[in-house]
């Protein structure tokens, strides 16, 4: 009889521990796609972690359900199954366990034993580009100091508190070593201010009233030398990359003058709005030498609170400030701190970078928001929904779609670069339907289109791409398009505004002066004034390709000249 209560009670157990795991499972494979690369793709390309993200949802439905199905056998009431209890513990540990395979995949690159994801760059982790890995490290680090401190002392603690305590601690260590190899002000910045609250919200207030009040003075002499060292340390993190600080503050003016013209939101996205924008800031002729020299061709604002205000309005943007808000007073009222401190990290990391267009923030932001609180009730039926809305609406499907002609843009871009348009153009045609939405595919189009002389096909698919990317050359080969089929006007039209867009490009300028030498368009002040612009502005990197653009504008003007 005493065997078989211990047998039931040994079922009962690995029921129990079975129930976790696929917990466990079902919330990490939603948060793995981190770890998804797919390097015959370009480097920038996220596509392939949406396909995976289609999987993990199956499988994490999966999970879900035959957990509810050990959970009814062992006789739990129908209330408690559909609940997911202790949601955000898994959240924590799925990004605790994800951050530390993330921090040894760097160490991994920095000593040469792994790639990164991108040639400029010696890491970068799973991802393109150090600036995200460092926002997701800066994500993860104040949950590994929440799960440190919140058991206080390590003597009377139990070995599986322990445990825990040594790998979030491991975990946080590992990420403080690669951390300031990125390089990325935003992320120390960030994970700085998150883990200041994660600190201050596990502090004894007792004690800390008490010290308050007998040495006050002396609290704030080092709260005033903090300060200063801080403010220090502002002016050197700027100074380290100035270029780079001055050319957010002026991507983020740009975005600002947009969404002045936009108040409610704009529809056809913020490539059209900023480089819309921009153009008309520089042609008012009126900006700082600074501002031509840092200007570029973003595709994101990096600042995510002002493009979801210039694309969506005040009103979207209000009322997903105020879910974040509730998150965050709901996930401070039950003591996730490290939950919270993540969400604070990436609140502030979002303000100068660009994480909400990246799948793998998309999907931690929303577990984070759920892990808060509510997700305990509502978690396992969100996933359940979302697997219907996927499969039902086809969405796996079309991402692996998406995914496949990416592959197939590869073969094409190497027919483009290596001059053969012809072919190019077939393998295009065929892609369109699937990337028609992308710049750089319909850029590529529609110059491959350009080199093979169907110029009024390559302004339909370059047009297009103006709605997708802010980049002049679209324009300049508009222009070089209209040129060919003798509209001078309209080429006049494209060039101008190509010199708007970036005045500090010396390419339109060149195209500008030889559309003025054309014989049927002379227009001799107009060339000189051209023509000074190529010989004497200052390019931002020197090449072989302006010294062979100012000896034949020099060459076209002694043709003028006889």
């Amino acid at each position: 009889m005493e065997e078989n209560r211990m047998i039931k009670i040994w079922i009962h157990k690995i029921k129990d521990i079975t129930v976790v795991l696929l917990h466990f499972l079902a919330v990490c494979s939603l948060l793995s796609l981190v770890c998804v690369t797919t390097p015959e793709l370009s480097a920038e390309e996220t596509i392939g972690q949406w396909v995976w993200f289609g999987k993990s949802v199956l499988f994490s439905t999966s999970c879900i359900f035959t957990a509810s199905l050990l959970q009814l056998f062992s006789g739990k009431a129908w209330k408690k199954v559909l609940l997911f209890s202790h949601f955000s513990v898994y959240v924590s540990w799925s990004l605790i366990l994800l951050g530390g395979i993330e921090a040894i995949w760097g160490l991994r690159q920095l000593y040469g034993f792994s790639a990164s994801g991108h040639f400029r760059y010696a890491l970068t982790g799973s991802f393109f580009n150090p600036g995200p890995y460092a926002g997701y490290l800066a994500i993860v680090l104040p949950i590994c100091l929440h799960h440190y401190m919140r058991f206080g002392g390590w003597k009377w603690l139990s070995i599986s508190l322990k445990l825990e305590k040594v790998v979030a601690g491991v975990v946080g260590i590992l990420i403080l070593c690669v951390l300031p190899a990125t390089m990325s002000r935003s992320a120390w910045v960030a994970t700085m201010i998150a883990c200041v609250w994660v600190i201050y919200m596990h502090r004894d207030s007792r004690k800390w009233n008490i010290l308050w009040k007998r040495y006050k003075k002396r609290y704030i002499s080092y709260g005033i030398g903090i300060l200063i060292v801080l403010i220090v340390g502002g002016l050197g993190v700027f100074f380290l990359k100035p270029d780079s600080a001055l050319g957010r503050f002026f991507l983020w003016k740009i975005t600002c003058l947009a969404i002045a013209k936009y108040p409610w939101g704009c529809d056809k996205g913020f490539a059209f709005a900023y480089g819309e924008a921009q153009e008309a800031y520089f042609a008012q002729g009126d900006y700082a030498a600074w501002e031509e020299r840092v200007a570029g061709s973003p595709e994101y604002a990096f600042n995510e609170y002002l493009e979801l205000l210039l694309l969506q309005g005040p009103v979207i943007c209000i009322m997903l400030i105020v879910i974040i808000f509730t998150s965050l007073q709901a996930g401070t009222k039950f003591r996730r701190y490290g939950i919270c401190g993540a969400i604070i990290a990436l609140l502030i990391f979002s303000f100068s970078s660009y994480p909400m267009h990246l799948p793998t923030f998309i999907v931690g932001y929303l577990c984070l928001l759920l892990a808060c609180g509510i997700g305990d009730i509502i978690s396992k039926s969100v996933i359940l929904f979302a697997c219907l809305i996927m499969w039902v609406g086809g969405y796996h499907g079309k991402w692996q779609q998406e995914k496949d002609a990416c592959w197939g843009w590869m073969n094409a871009r190497m027919l483009y670069h290596a001059g053969a348009y012809m072919a190019a153009n077939t393998a295009y045609s065929k892609l369109y339907p699937q990337l028609r939405e992308r710049g750089g595919f319909l850029f590529e189009y529609g110059h491959s289109l350009h080199k093979v002389g169907f110029y009024n096909e390559s302004n339909k698919y370059l047009n297009k791409a103006l709605m997708y990317c802010t980049d002049p050359m679209i324009m300049n080969i508009m222009g070089k398009n209209y040129l060919e089929l003798h509209c001078y006007n309209w080429a006049e039209e494209c060039l101008l505004s190509s010199t708007h867009r970036l005045p500090g490009r010396i390419y339109p300028y060149y195209l500008l002066a030889k559309l003025y030498a054309e014989p049927e368009f002379l227009n001799r002040e107009k060339f000189e004034r051209m023509k000074q612009m190529v010989l004497v502005k200052v390019p931002k990197v020197h090449s072989t390709a302006i010294e062979e653009m100012r000896k034949e504008i020099e060459e076209i003007a002694k043709e003028l000249e006889k």
